[in-house]
């Protein structure tokens, strides 16, 4: 594989140049204020901090991916966003759900075969194709939201609201080049605005849920 093949993924980018995605590159603005924001709200609580190094790391590896446009700074995306999901699933079965360490690592390694029947169902359907594995997480926040409503039904409230603002994300990320027409900078550039909100949002429910149940 050439790991400096260039990726012309998107409506904004025009050429292979390091700014042709002015957009899509500045709003990873978001991700850093926001996990800055959420850093300062978590004190006292490591892993919630963690989480926050995890999005600035996301906000980082996505200016990469939107300026340099390789396959390397592809990987440089994605990495920190499925660092975040693996991390987030994990602390989450463990202090949310309440699961022994030994059950929380499997029932996170259990996403993955969950991930791949989401993936091949979205690629059946029209239009859930494009983002095909972003869609098993608000599924996964709603089947996790259901489980926790009677005992937990402040957080799963939050979850609720973090699977609506991910839902709205996603589709305007999928969005993008059917819209390119119309939208000469595309819809992408509003999958950075609201997921930093979203997974700033869902830190905020972790913390709090760790500290007033």
């Amino acid at each position: 594989m050439d790991w400096t093949q260039p990726i012309d993924a998107y409506c904004e980018r025009l050429d292979p140049s390091f700014w042709s995605e002015p957009w899509n590159a500045m709003t990873n603005l978001a991700f850093l204020l926001v996990a800055i924001l959420m850093w300062r709200r978590s004190v006292g609580d490591a892993a919630a901090r963690g989480l926050c190094v995890i999005l600035f790391a996301i906000g980082i590896g996505s200016f990469l991916f939107h300026t340099v446009a390789t396959a390397w700074a592809s990987l440089a995306d994605v990495v920190p966003i499925a660092g975040f999901i693996l991390t987030y699933l994990y602390l989450a079965n463990r202090d949310i759900v309440g699961l022994a360490v030994w059950q929380a690592g499997l029932a996170t390694v259990l996403f993955l075969p969950y991930a791949f029947v989401v993936v091949f169902v979205a690629n059946q359907l029209p239009f859930f194709g494009i983002s095909n594995f972003y869609w098993s997480v608000p599924l996964l926040l709603v089947i996790y939201s259901v489980f926790l409503k009677d005992k937990h039904p402040k957080t799963a409230r939050g979850m609720i609201i973090g699977a609506v603002i991910l839902v709205l994300s996603i589709t305007l990320r999928s969005l993008d080049e059917l819209l390119c027409v119309h939208v000469p900078v595309g819809t992408h550039l509003w999958w950075h605005i609201l997921n930093a909100v979203m997974l700033g949002w869902m830190i905020e429910v972790y913390r709090r849920h760790k500290a007033h149940g």
